[in-house]
């Protein structure tokens, strides 16, 4: 019998190509470290989808000099903004943004990785820290020689987004984070699982049944809808995988509220919010926004919950399109940006 979900990804894969992105799988260091990431259609060669750690880094600088003897009319592709789409929990990244990648793609060089235990990524480290996810997503993106982008994180993706940016900041121009937070203290789990009755993380994140996978899709979102109990099934069979090293992941993200601190970013950031998420509700958003300082702007987008790009895409789409019009219009003006209305974005 055919899996309706499974189903679904040829033709996402293929709608993708047609918008110019390529599936491409990188060796990493430490060996035994794979990363799968879509990506502008120029990095890939005659070496084809896989890029090893003998392989040429400056691959792109390559495919730079080919594609400027095809068309010098042409903008080149890497005089573009690199922008990075980093998934959450439920499901890997060409799912996760399938609403969203399509209204980027023309203008910016997009950049969509699985991370570590999704989709077709994995590794043979014990490591199951954020950290470790940034560092992966860093050195894949060092790998295709973008040297500087700007990041958008949901959920997950989002915790995996501060550490790339604490981390790596010559790397990291802007962040964009949606329903998540800086660090997942002790504090604010028990809150989060006590407010929406789960005993765990896991047992909220990861569910077995078709009663958690309803239960955890209704808290998700701010409509309440139908699907088929065929759609649970197939959803529970295709996304929830590498379930004991997920299980590893969610445990990896736990610090101790003591030792948790809020990093000086250096960056400017956007908390883009869904005004009913049950999750991480919007009082978190607004209380992160004020120990991120002068930097950190935010902007809910009402009638959406969690799942805020998938519920209310065009609204988001929106909001993202005009996030990335303020960072690069005040990137070109510098510091002559640093006051006045133009220093604040037009959301």
């Amino acid at each position: 019998m055919v899996n309706f979900i499974e189903a679904q990804k040829p033709m996402l894969s293929r709608l993708m190509k047609m918008a110019g992105l390529r599936p491409i799988e990188i060796e990493l260091e430490p060996a035994g470290t794979t990363m799968h990431i879509w990506a502008p259609k120029h990095h890939v060669g005659k070496k084809g989808t896989t890029i090893s750690p003998l392989d040429d880094p400056a691959t792109a600088a390559a495919a730079k000099k080919n594609s400027t003897k095809k068309s010098k009319k042409k903008r080149s592709p890497e005089s573009r903004p690199n922008v990075v789409l980093i998934h959450g929990f439920a499901a890997e990244g060409n799912v996760t943004w399938q609403f969203n990648f399509g209204v980027l793609v023309s203008r910016y060089n997009l950049y969509i990785p699985d991370l570590m235990f999704f989709g077709k990524s994995s590794t043979a480290s014990a490591d199951r820290s954020p950290e470790f996810q940034a560092a992966c997503v860093a050195a894949a993106l060092a790998r295709l020689g973008v040297a500087r982008c700007d990041v958008v994180g949901f959920s997950y993706g989002g915790m995996v987004a501060f550490k790339l940016a604490e981390a790596r900041p010559e790397m990291v121009r802007s962040l964009c984070v949606s329903g998540s937070v800086v660090a997942m203290t002790d504090a604010v789990n028990r809150e989060a699982m006590e407010r929406l009755g789960a005993g765990s993380s896991a047992e909220l994140l990861m569910p077995e049944t078709l009663k958690g996978l309803k239960a955890l899709l209704s808290i998700s979102m701010f409509r309440k809808m139908w699907f088929p109990d065929r759609f649970y099934k197939d959803y529970l069979k295709v996304m929830f995988t590498n379930r004991k090293e997920r299980m590893e992941l969610l445990q990896g993200l736990l610090t101790s509220t003591m030792d948790a601190k809020i990093p000086a970013f250096q960056q400017k950031i956007m908390l883009l919010w869904g005004e009913e998420d049950r999750i991480f509700d919007i009082k978190l958003a607004k209380k992160m926004k004020e120990q991120l300082g002068d930097k950190c702007f935010l902007y809910g987008i009402p009638k959406a919950g969690h799942l805020l790009h998938v519920e209310r895409p065009c609204a988001y789409n929106r909001q993202l399109q005009r996030w990335f019009a303020y960072v690069n219009s005040t990137a070109a003006g510098g510091d002559q940006a640093s006051s006045g209305e133009s220093s604040k974005p037009q959301l």
